[in-house]
């Protein structure tokens, strides 16, 4: 198992350190992991990590647009993201038998969206922290101000944990925030199309997405398909804060109960 890198071309920004993507080979059982918005695989290597440990098949890719400049991020879309996530699902499912999806906060959003569009190519699903909606007033300004300025301050690096960092932008692009607003509506309105099982993981105390996402999903998923974790050590970024145990354990065994268990020995 290793990080592994896209490169570099003159048209392209350098991807900054410890924002490469991951994968590792293991067993049947396939596990694809999405960071969040303005994040990179820094935020889920840990817990991919320890999936890849227990046998797993893992790939946790960076984004377009993230893990380089804001800049960049700002020429792209949420079709962007979601359609490098397809990528990986595809290799995925030509390569294990069973395929799980997984994200943290935007993460969270495409995984879904890949679990609504895709049902019968989507055995399991873990989000830590999603958002598919927001009751940030600020927000209702965005499609306006994007074209007046590109970049607001940042909105990663919520973590409680002292001293841990999450590798993310240092300002909020406002052109892919748009993009990734208006993808909200498209997941809210597709929710009852998802057939896999999903575990949501919800911090008590998180500073970057409010609870209105928790109650969109657990009213749009059909019945019995939800599983509700709450993590009351942790801010937004928790797969690097305090209750990351909590999640790669209570994750694993989700995922050994609904898509099967990671190789043999591992």
């Amino acid at each position: 198992m290793s990080p592994t890198s896209s490169g570099s071309s003159a048209s392209q920004p350098s991807v900054v350190p410890g924002a490469e993507p991951f994968t590792s080979d293991g067993g049947p059982v396939g596990v694809l992991l999405s960071h969040g918005f303005t994040g990179s695989p820094y935020s889920m290597v840990p817990w991919g990590r320890d999936l890849a440990d227990r046998g797993y098949t893992v790939r946790v890719p960076r984004l377009p647009g993230h893990g380089t400049t804001w800049q960049q991020m700002n020429r792209t879309t949420w079709s962007d993201w979601y359609g490098a996530l397809e990528t990986e699902l595809d290799i995925l499912r030509d390569t294990c038998e069973r395929v799980v999806v997984g994200g943290l906060s935007m993460g969270g959003c495409l995984a879904l969206r890949l679990a609504e569009q895709r049902p019968h190519d989507v055995d399991a699903v873990v989000v830590v922290n999603p958002a598919i909606a927001s009751r940030d007033p600020r927000l209702k300004a965005v499609p306006l101000l994007k074209w007046v300025v590109p970049s607001l301050e940042a909105i990663g690096g919520d973590i409680k944990k002292p001293g841990i960092e999450e590798n993310a932008y240092d300002r909020t692009p406002l052109r892919a925030l748009h993009s990734m607003m208006q993808l909200w509506g498209d997941v809210r309105a597709d929710l009852g199309r998802i057939k896999a099982p999903v575990l949501f993981f919800r911090s008590t105390d998180d500073h970057v997405v409010d609870d209105s996402t928790l109650s969109l999903v657990r009213e749009g998923l059909r019945p019995g398909l939800g599983e509700f974790v709450t993590l009351e050590n942790s801010y937004h970024v928790a797969t690097l804060d305090n209750d990351a145990p909590q999640i790669f354990e209570r994750s694993a065994a989700f995922i050994a109960e609904h898509a099967g268990p990671g190789r043999a020995g591992g």
